[in-house]
């Protein structure tokens, strides 16, 4: 089977599309010429791998790279079937009119992901395969001339494996010269925490949390990725060039320290369903980010050509702004919420949430209060996710020349991931009618989800706006065939 949103749907069931998509489509059933092989196809192929790498999809900076790559594999695909379009890492010349069709854009898109999905993913060759011949296509017809959508698709799919396994994100494992036991995506950078997991040195820094594994087994916490901040960016050469002023509020010789902290407290306390919610909902990135452009695709019926445009746009802004958040993130290296409660209260009781299925208790120790939302792997400031949505709803109003946005997403009784049969207590509906109120409330839902103050938001709505303007003039340079690809 393959599936189709129609647009009187896509309110209401689109959020969920990610999760019940087909593993692949059936070749029987996909039509070349009129449907979308990237939202019908390679979508529901990759989302096991998704899944294996981040169960619940909020590994931003693993999770924006795949589905970044994966866009950038669809829009060079395609850019030799657009008037003046140019791919990023693949030059490959125009495509005169007659050829200019779905069914050719489609079968070249699909053989670019196939590449770019055997890079990131190899030990999962075998579905990569099975995706193509799901479809009535060789995955072994390796031929390369310009004249056949397939040779398009092998060229800009291995143009992008190229260009990017040897990015600064260690996606082999193999950077610095390692040959054996190779680790992919591990730190290149040196970075050691001030703080450990046991002793907390210096107040104003990030401290690592010893976190339950599973039972009876604990791990500390590592600064994910922290060489994100010397990965190459697309639209941009230097993450220096985008910079936030630092928290003076996460030192405690600042009155502001203790002021923020009991500004998580007091959110702690009063959260409601719909806050819950939300945070939740942004919390998981394919979900939310992915879902508003699966929306997008169902509610403004964009064409295949469209859908790439402005999926590719909104993954590589969220992916250039994360990449000058890290540089950010390594430079202050700010404390977290949890370890600026617990060294401002200690054992003292603090109001706030009681963890699931407590609601709001008055006694509670502070050393003990946890975040309604898992403290992520890094430091605070300025907000990673917050700076995703950010991008990402900059980057779609530019495209779309409008702030309309007008999604609104359903919300079952007791389906909470974190108090499940528990919150929200009856049906609840999501809904932003702008993109404006979209960026919003992500970057609100990590102050209810605990995870940052609320300087830490605000960062990040400057600093990844100005990123995703610049994302945006990359794009129509690409698009109006005024740039090459990229050296």
């Amino acid at each position: 089977m393959s599936w189709r949103i129609c647009r009187c749907a896509a309110g209401t069931v689109v959020a969920l599309a990610f999760f019940l998509l087909p593993t692949v489509a059936g070749a029987q059933s996909f039509d070349f010429d009129t449907g979308n092989a990237a939202f019908e196809v390679t979508v529901p192929a990759v989302v096991p791998a998704f899944l294996e790498v981040s169960p619940g999809l909020n590994d931003a900076t693993l999770v924006l790279r795949f589905t970044t790559l994966t866009t950038n594999a669809w829009f060079d695909a395609i850019a030799p079937y657009h008037p003046t379009a140019v791919g990023v890492y693949s030059h490959l010349g125009r495509r005169p009119p007659h050829e200019r069709t779905d069914r050719n854009r489609n079968i070249a898109l699909l053989y670019a992901t196939y590449h770019v999905f055997n890079s990131l993913f190899p030990h999962r060759a075998d579905d990569w395969r099975q995706m193509l011949l799901a479809v009535g296509l060789d995955p072994d017809d390796d031929r390369t001339n310009v004249s056949s959508p397939i040779g398009i698709g092998n060229r800009a799919g291995k143009a992008i494996v190229a260009a990017r396994e040897h990015d600064g994100m260690n996606q082999l494992g193999d950077e610095g010269g390692r040959l054996y036991n190779r680790q992919p995506y591990a730190d290149t950078t040196g970075y050691q925490p001030v703080n450990t997991a046991y002793e907390l040195v210096d107040p104003s820094r990030w401290q690592p949390l010893l976190v339950p594994d599973r039972l009876g087994i604990f791990r500390i916490q590592q600064f994910v990725t922290p060489q994100l901040a010397v990965t190459r960016p697309y639209s941009y050469d230097d993450p220096s060039i985008f910079s936030s002023p630092p928290p003076v509020d996460s030192s405690p010789a600042s009155p502001g320290y203790q002021t923020q902290a009991d500004e998580v407290l007091a959110a702690s306390a009063a959260l409601t369903d719909h806050q819950k919610m939300s945070a939740e909902f942004f919390d998981n990135k394919i979900g939310s980010l992915g879902g508003v452009d699966f929306f997008l695709l169902a509610d403004r019926g964009l064409s295949l050509e469209e859908f790439v445009f402005l999926d590719f746009l909104t993954q590589f802004a969220a992916f250039d702004a994360a990449i000058a958040t890290w540089n950010e993130k390594t430079r202050h290296d700010a404390v977290r919420p949890v370890t600026a409660i617990g060294y401002l209260y200690g054992d003292a009781p603090v109001t706030a949430w009681g963890g699931p299925g407590r609601g709001t208790v008055s006694d509670l120790p502070a050393n003990q209060w946890r975040s309604y939302l898992t403290t992520a792997d890094h430091p605070e400031y300025p907000s990673g996710s917050t700076c995703f949505c950010t991008a990402h709803a900059q980057a779609a109003r530019r495209f779309l020349g409008s702030d309309e946005l007008g999604w609104s997403v359903p919300v079952p009784q007791g389906s909470s991931r974190v108090e499940p049969g528990v919150t929200p207590a009856t049906d609840i509906v999501l809904e932003w009618s702008t993109w404006s109120e979209f960026e919003q409330q992500c970057g609100q839902s990590r102050l209810w989800g605990g995870v940052h103050f609320q300087a830490a938001i605000d960062a990040a709505h400057a600093l990844c706006t100005s990123v995703a303007d610049t994302a945006y003039e990359f794009i129509q340079w690409h698009i109006e065939g005024k740039r090459g690809p990229r050296p």
